[in-house]
Parts: C-alpha cells; structure tokens; sequence
C-alpha cells in the first residue's frame, strides 16, 4: 500500500460510536485536496464526491464506517471508581486488566473482583459489567468528578505494529476500510464516484442508512473488516475466513442476501487479475449493507471484507497482503460498476 502510517494515524485516533469527531477531522485532513466537494450530514456522516475522468454510467457508493467499539462512562462510586457499559458488542472475557483512556484525558484499568476472593462459580463465569469498574487511582467521587464526566466515552490503550506481514491495532474495525477509501480518493478513478465514512455502525443505528438515502445510488460497496476465527482447535468449517486468505465476500449473513451479478463479477476479476480472494463459510453477523441495500429502491450492493483476528477487541490482526488484496479487488470492481458493466 501506499501510505501504511496513514492506516497508523486512523487506528490509534479515537471515536467510539456517537464520538466520530476526531476521526472524522482526521479523514477530511487526508481528503479535502482530492475530491470534488463534501458534506458532513446531521449525523456526522461524511458525503464525498470525487469526479472521475469519465461521467459514470451507473452511480456508486462506496462506504466504511469511522465508529470503533468502546465504552461510556454510567456512574461514579463514593470512593472514586467509575462504572462503565459497553458501545457496541465486546467479549466481556478480555476486559479485566485493560488499559483504557476515559475522556481523552486520563488513563484507567479495569478491575473487577480479584480471583483469590471469588467463589468457586465466580471463577467459572464471565464478569458482567456490574461487576466491573475502571480504576483512575481517584480517592473519592468528588475526587473522580474532577476528571471524568457522566457520558465520556472511553477507549482501548492505542497500540499499532506493523512488522511487514501482519498489522496488529485497536479499531482496525474498520479504520481499515476508511483507509481503503482515502487511498481510492487520492487516486485518479476513472469515473465518478461517491464515497461515504459513517457513524455508528457498531451500535446498529447506522449513519450508512442516512448517507445511502442522500446520495441515493444504484450501486454500493462496503467495505469492512470481519471475524477470521483461524485458530487452533476450530473446525475449518467454523473458521469463517482466513488470515493470508485475500478479501472477503459472502453469499449473505444475518442482515443481507448479496447481489449475485456483483459477487460473480468480483470472482470474475479475481480470477483474472490474480487477486486472492475467499468466501465466509458462514451466515453470520451483519454490517451497514443490511440498511444500505434497502434504501429507497434498492440498492445493488456487495461487501469486501478484511479477515481480522480478534475483532472487537484492544488488538485486533490482519494480513498486509489481505488488505492488498482488498485494495485491488474494490478498485477494479468499483470502475467496473460505475463503468456499466454489471
């Protein structure tokens, strides 16, 4: 790719769902000189519009979302600890002993009840977030009110490794696809195209839906990252996709059936530009497509996905040549479609 420090620069920024801010500024930084024009919607989606070479026969939109998971801030105790839900789905099981950063401004740990004082099935059972709580080194609540508001999102410590194969950060979901898409941006496209970086997506309230509404296309790609669970121990059936296996694509999961005339040309490019490419072995999960496809008329509508180890998680991994491949096969599909060949 490109410019990897620029991946860098989107994954260690934060903006859990409702809190977009910083990652959007970031991403109209990186887009503002290459494109035609823009607007920030009232969600806080970003619209842009980048003429091409050629008017395009068929109108697309091509979406990531900014929205990473995390946490807001619910209580503060009496002696100064902060009680904290999730935003958007979290395996509860990594979280205990987790650096976090509340508010932007200061750092905590999670803590929950420690092991030596839990009872036989408490040690046998996943803490609820009841449970749990962040320690700031606070002595009071008065103490605590000082530095953290009710509200404040909160955020995995950031972390970013590239060791020339593999990347490992927080919010790879999907700060991968939004650095996909400024990479687009800043290419010569041969035809006009829309590109859409949405909110919220990690707690189902979808700025895709809003965005897919306004610029109204006939065509849509997302592009997203998705579980690849390739680990020992699980069944290759199981396994959904592969790590080192190219982009993603499936047949449907639990909120769209995809189009059919774009998968198949997706295999046809594939095959014919020598690009990796592999199918989820299962239905499940959903991304913003579910809402995208349905929008006014319809929508013809595909996702290209990442294979990503530990998803939702403080340090998720992915493939290097993957997100190649992905690169690749979003761009020639794109031209295709905007060109009017599907």
């Amino acid at each position: 790719m490109k410019n990897l420090n620029l991946l860098k620069k989107l994954c260690v920024a934060n903006g859990i769902s409702g809190d977009e801010g910083s990652i959007r500024e970031i991403i109209i930084d990186e887009i503002k000189d290459y494109i035609s024009e823009y607007k920030i919607d009232n969600l806080g989606n970003i619209i842009a519009f980048k003429k091409g070479k050629n008017r395009a026969v068929k109108k697309l939109m091509i979406s990531a979302h900014m929205d990473e998971v995390g946490f807001i801030v619910t209580d503060i105790t009496s002696d100064g600890l902060i009680k904290f839900d999730e935003v958007g789905g979290i395996d509860r099981r990594v979280l205990p002993g987790r650096s976090v950063l509340i508010g932007g401004r200061v750092w905590g740990v999670i803590g929950t009840k420690p092991i030596h004082l839990c009872s036989n099935d408490e040690r046998e059972k996943i803490p609820e977030y009841d449970s749990m709580y962040i320690d700031i080194g606070a002595n009071s609540k008065e103490d605590a009110e000082k530095i953290v508001s009710l509200g404040d999102s909160i955020t995995f410590e950031s972390f970013y490794e590239n060791n020339g194969y593999t990347i490992k950060s927080k919010a790879i979901d999907d700060r991968a696809g939004c650095f996909l898409m400024i990479e687009m941006i800043k290419s010569e496209l041969e035809y006009d195209t829309y590109f859409t970086f949405v909110v919220q997506e990690e707690v189902g309230l979808h700025g895709a839906k809003v965005a897919s509404y306004t610029v109204n296309p006939d065509f849509a790609i997302v592009l997203e990252a998705t579980t690849a669970a390739d680990i020992p121990e699980i069944s290759t059936s199981k396994q959904v996709c592969n790590v080192n296996g190219g982009a993603v694509i499936g047949y449907m999961d639990k909120r769209t059936i995809y189009d059919k005339g774009m998968i198949n040309h997706a295999k046809y490019l594939a095959e014919e530009h020598n690009i990796k490419l592999q199918f989820k072995r299962a239905v499940a999960g959903g991304n913003d497509a579910g809402v995208i496809h349905e929008s006014r008329v319809g929508v013809r509508t595909l996702a290209i996905s990442l294979p990503c180890r530990y998803l939702h998680s403080q340090l998720s991994l992915i493939s290097k040549s993957d997100l190649e491949d992905t690169y690749n096969l979003a761009c020639l599909l794109s031209s295709d479609i905007s060109g009017g060949k599907i």
